[in-house]
């Protein structure tokens, strides 16, 4: 159990807080956001959302009142400044934040850190962090539920709902525990809508999306094992579709869903390098595969991002390596 008493006093003797997130923000990193900024105005303390990347179009109907920015040095440096506290929800690597790693790393106020990854940095003040939860979500349900801080209500319900919802991969993944099916029913019992907000993050998709649906699809391959399935997503393609950096999340599942496949990858080349994705079932820990590409996450979900390099370079040396778990 995490002890949360030191997060409750930073709260109290602290007014002003600046909450980020990841690169490439999935619901869990947003939700995490938005219930931790909810629950601060709760309190009167002066709270602000600044992100490196947009809010996905999918995931707009969490922020209905827009308050996450997305960072601009000559519009925000000074806010780094003037705030008490920084918190990091959803990630544990500084570089993760990348604009705004120099901001962060250099911040002089006090840096806490809420998350569930595994393999964290030790560049904050305060961590609060189990890789036994599910989601990032659920350490902040546990926070408010345990220390009475705030109520829950239906704006902090919404947040946390989506947010285990998409990160248990709608309750199918190993860490969907009995504690999270009561959790979610908690939040449901706020007025979350599981229709509504299922809807809104996978069956809004744009037409763009299920054009690279199609692209990525037709580039699936397997493995000399036949047990490692993988896609390639070019820039060309991206181009072609109209598909953005959201339209590509979640696309590594169909890997897995090919019979005898344990191991998903996905390759996305970048503008400036590649990303890598690695899904995995039963407890293949594709996470120590990306921790060869600088990359991390979980034992079954995990990523990588690499600069300057080029996608052919790296597409067979990967899967070569992902065969190996079935030497």
């Amino acid at each position: 159990m995490i002890e949360f008493q030191s997060l409750v006093k930073t709260i109290n003797e602290n007014n002003s807080f600046l909450l980020t997130t990841h690169v490439n923000p999935d619901a869990d990193a947003l939700g995490s956001e938005l219930a931790f900024y909810f629950l601060l105005k709760k309190l009167g303390k002066e709270a602000y959302i600044i992100n490196h990347s947009a809010t996905p179009y999918n995931l707009a109907f969490l922020d209905t009142e827009k308050v996450i920015e997305k960072y601009s040095p000559e519009k925000h440096a000074d806010l780094f400044d003037s705030v008490d506290v920084v918190v990091l929800l959803d990630l544990n690597q500084a570089a993760r934040v990348v604009s705004m790693e120099k901001k962060v790393r250099e911040f002089k106020g006090k840096k806490i850190i809420i998350d569930h990854h595994q393999n964290a940095e030790q560049f904050a003040d305060e961590y609060y962090n189990s890789t036994d939860c599910s989601a990032t979500s659920e350490i902040l349900y546990d926070f408010i539920d345990n220390t009475k801080i705030v109520e829950i209500d239906y704006n902090i319900a919404l947040q946390l709902y989506a947010a285990i919802m998409t990160d248990t991969g709608s309750f199918r993944f190993e860490r969907t525990t009995p504690k999270v099916h009561m959790i979610v029913a908690d939040l449901i019992s706020k007025g979350v809508s599981p229709v509504y907000v299922y809807e809104e993050v996978y069956n809004q998709g744009n037409f763009a999306r299920i054009k690279l649906l199609g692209e990525a699809l037709e580039s699936i391959k397997l493995s000399p094992s036949g047990r490692v399935a993988y896609m390639t997503i070019t820039q060309e393609a991206m181009r072609r579709t109209g598909a953005t950096d959201a339209d590509i999340d979640g696309l590594v599942d169909y890997c897995l869903s090919i019979i005898n496949v344990k191991i998903g990858l996905l390759f996305y080349e970048l503008k400036d390098g590649l990303k890598m994705s690695f899904r995995s079932k039963d407890d293949i820990n594709v996470n120590k595969l990306a921790a060869k590409y600088q990359g991390g996450g979980h034992t079954n979900a995990s990523g990588a991002r690499l600069f300057n390099v080029k996608l052919e370079d790296y597409v067979e040396k990967v899967v070569e390596e992902a065969d190996k778990y079935f030497d």
